[in-house]
């Protein structure tokens, strides 16, 4: 612990060596103990307390040094080597916990995004603690059928995913000349999708909608009735529909319509093979920058550790 651990024990056992009887008529007097009478685990309990009252170890630095609120934006001072894209966990004064990220970096200062929103943050009693690391999402084959809110967090009342990875929500490049030419497509169940501008694997299209239109019928449609086109000359797991999942992500929706989505999914039977996030109009506008992410991130993971083809169905972008 320290090189002085040895000498201040060794002090200590000395001192403890003799006791103070009281004052005599004839002066005070010491009674001097052997040191082969000092047990062990005397001193054992004279070294911890020591450590524990000289040293104390954490494995990272609280701050308390907020500085401004502005916004979604939380600004700290005094802070050591901050790092950008860092997760930053914010303790309230009620014990709430509420996560952000750097988004700026001068010098000692640092500018940090909370996903949650500052309603309720004071600079006086809120604590920051900076994890070192960048936004990763817990990812499993167990999400299918299971609903999330729009920070990847179970909203349904159903126990914790049990991670088999975390995965940066930032993604990893992919290499377009390795990537295998697109041929084969996914049908819709929407003739006029499939026909005129059908979806091949590996490509995105967009559908644009107006106030008015029955856009979330649309949505809600294709990710009913999506499946895998049958070829007689491919492998018999891509006619099988547990090789199939469907990655939905709705963002700034209001209760009625997620409530359709959630319904309208368990009514056809579709959930088991669905992953649903869903960020409400009355969540924090920030969550639904990372909404997207987390989606795309689970569709890779299901694609490419579980080998699945994916659709991944985002609204309203």
């Amino acid at each position: 612990i320290s090189p002085f651990a040895n000498n201040s024990i060794n002090l200590n056992i000395q001192i403890s060596c003799l006791r103070f009887v009281g004052p005599q008529q004839q002066g005070a007097r010491f009674i001097h103990h052997p040191p082969s009478l000092m047990a062990s685990s005397l001193a054992n309990f004279q070294h911890a307390q020591a450590a524990s009252r000289d040293y104390i170890s954490q494995p990272r630095i609280m701050y308390k040094t907020v500085s401004g609120v502005n916004g979604p934006l939380v600004i700290l001072d005094q802070i050591r080597f901050p790092k950008y894209a860092e997760i930053v966990h914010l303790t309230l004064a009620d014990g709430s916990t509420r996560s952000g990220q750097v988004l700026e970096i001068s010098g000692s200062k640092a500018v940090v995004q909370v996903f949650e929103g500052t309603s309720g943050i004071d600079a006086k009693h809120t604590t920051c603690e900076f994890t070192g690391d960048i936004l990763r999402t817990p990812v499993s084959e167990d999400m299918l059928g299971r609903i999330f809110n729009g920070s990847g967090k179970p909203k349904d009342g159903g126990p914790s995913i049990m991670a088999e990875d975390f995965l940066d929500i930032q993604g990893q490049p992919i290499n377009p000349s390795s990537r295998i030419y697109p041929e084969e497509m996914i049908q819709t169940g929407i003739s006029s999708i499939d026909i005129m501008n059908s979806i091949a694997r590996g490509q995105k299209i967009p559908i644009f909608s107006a106030s008015g239109l029955p856009h979330n019928e649309i949505a809600a449609q294709i990710c009913r009735q999506a499946g895998l086109v049958k070829l007689p000359n491919k492998s018999v797991l891509d006619s099988d529909t547990d090789n199939f999942a469907i990655v939905f992500a709705a963002m700034g929706v209001n209760m009625e319509t997620a409530r359709f989505f959630m319904q309208d999914f368990k009514e056809n039977g579709s959930m088991e093979n669905v992953c649903l996030f869903l960020n409400l109009a009355n969540d924090p506008t920030i969550e639904r920058i990372i909404t997207p992410r987390i989606a795309l991130t689970t569709a890779e993971y299901l694609a490419y550790q579980c080998e699945k083809h994916v659709l991944v169905i985002l609204t309203d972008m």
